[in-house]
């Protein structure tokens, strides 16, 4: 049976040409001339894919979405807007359309969103049978948690995995942003096609815009041939933005762009690309501070949080610890060839009352290290790192502890320890990240926040 494809539009000749254009293309197609007329339409005929102008009289395109929210029957919905009208389309989105497309109408374009859409009844119905997973383990792909923060985190990605909305991740280094990025390619119709994730910050700025747009043969010294960017390679699939604020902000500008038009043009190029590539971003800063300091230019913010979701640091859900170690265990085991059946539950209730500075990164490397060494059996005190936990950091300040004023902001506190921490090491910074339980990476930026650092022992 062929899906079904309600056209909304009050203007009769577009209205019935998009009809005679969808139904050529295998679709069983019918159409109202506004929202009033498309909910008795809807009631009647039960489409599966509404495609709707956003500007009509009696009710418009989002009244139309908002009465559609309130239905248990979930229709994918493909906004058309005029020029200008982005403000508005994003609108939509956060109402729970699929996506949107500007006028005047691409074929190509349309066909897509309309397989897309397809796509999207599809993981709608997996996701059903997810919720019932989550309820009964505290599982969502490689996500774990049964605290109240992380259940409402997993209801929001149930909620927007299957729509093409965009998503900004925040949250601590650690907190697990690329595996909420990945989760929701995996819920949705994209989960067959490329997941592409970038790290913005580790790419040199004169070389950004080649890695992700693409370039041409000759279009600069050096590019000897043809090179498709990150979009071209995510291409019906999801593209990852990490760290988004240490792009360069021109090339923010030409990603705004990218995203509004849904083209690109490879660097050298004087083609006009369409592109079919769902983006999410993540950043471990506060947007509106890197917005406030120039890092991140204020459009391009709201064109990414259409929708956001914001990881919380472990020690912010210290209930869900077991859970975790349990799964990364599981995890490790398998890795690694062991056979580590669980935890002391003396260690347990450290690992509990723990900080972790690093978020679950940090507890990931120090399970997957006392897993090794442990090999099977249970996990006690000798598997973990000498002077694991606040007497591990804490033994490196003998000599010299960091003191703070009251006052002193986190920012600068988080400043002061990782510089004394990076000189009690003695410029080694693997091992001042392996104290801080941060990842390398990490470190890095922060030393590039700070304005340099010293020559490190890596």
């Amino acid at each position: 049976m062929s899906q079904r494809v309600l056209i909304v539009e009050d203007e009769p000749n577009a209205r019935m040409g998009l009809a005679e254009l969808i139904s050529g293309w295998g679709y069983d197609t019918n159409v109202a001339e506004d929202g009033l007329e498309a909910l008795d339409r809807i009631q009647a005929w039960h489409p599966t894919i509404l495609v709707s102008d956003l500007k009509m009289p009696r009710m418009d395109g989002l009244a139309l979405l908002s009465h559609l929210a309130r239905q248990p029957d979930k229709l994918a919905v493909i906004m058309l807007t005029a020029q200008g009208s982005i403000e508005s389309a994003v609108e939509s989105m956060k109402l729970g359309a699929f996506d949107y497309i500007q006028k005047p109408i691409d074929p190509i374009r349309l066909k897509r969103l309309l397989a897309s859409a397809g796509s999207q009844q599809q993981a709608e119905r997996e996701i059903e049978n997810v919720r019932r997973k989550v309820q009964e383990t505290g599982v969502l792909g490689s996500l774990v948690g049964k605290s109240a923060p992380m259940q409402e985190i997993f209801r929001l990605i149930e909620r927007i995995a299957p729509n093409n909305v965009s998503v900004l991740i925040t949250g601590e280094s650690g907190t697990g942003k690329e595996v909420v990025a990945r989760t929701l390619h995996e819920l949705s119709g994209r989960s067959s096609k490329p997941f592409i994730a970038v790290n913005c910050a580790a790419i040199p700025e004169t070389l950004i815009e080649s890695e992700i747009f693409g370039h041409e043969r000759g279009a600069f010294t050096g590019a000897v041939e043809r090179r498709a960017g990150c979009f071209e390679l995510a291409e019906e699939g999801t593209l990852l933005l990490d760290e988004i604020g240490e792009m360069p902000i021109a090339t923010q500008a030409k990603l705004l762009r990218v995203l509004e038009d849904r083209t690109l043009r490879r660097l050298g190029s004087k083609v006009e690309t369409p592109i079919n590539v769902r983006v999410l971003a993540a950043t471990n800063k506060d947007p509106a501070t890197a917005i406030a300091e120039g890092h991140l230019r204020n459009d391009l913010y709201y064109r990414l949080n259409v929708f956001n979701i914001e990881m919380p640091p472990l020690r912010a859900h210290r209930e869900d610890i077991p859970l975790i170690a349990d799964a990364l265990i599981r995890t490790m085991n398998e890795r690694h060839g062991c056979q580590v059946t669980g935890i002391e539950p003396t260690l347990l209730h450290e690992f509990e009352s723990y900080n972790w500075p690093g978020n679950v990164r940090e507890l990931r490397n120090v399970l997957e290290r006392a897993v090794v060494l442990c090999g099977s059996g249970i996990l006690g005190h000798q598997h973990l790192p000498p002077g694991f936990g606040v007497a591990h950091i804490s033994a490196v300040f003998d000599s010299d502890q960091v003191q703070m004023p009251v006052g002193t902001t986190v920012d600068e506190a988080e400043k002061r320890l990782i510089l004394r921490t990076l000189e009690s090491t003695r410029n080694n910074k693997t091992r001042a990240a392996e104290i801080l339980g941060i990842s390398l990476k990490t470190l890095h930026n922060k030393l590039k926040e700070y304005g340099g650092s010293a020559e490190s022992s890596d």
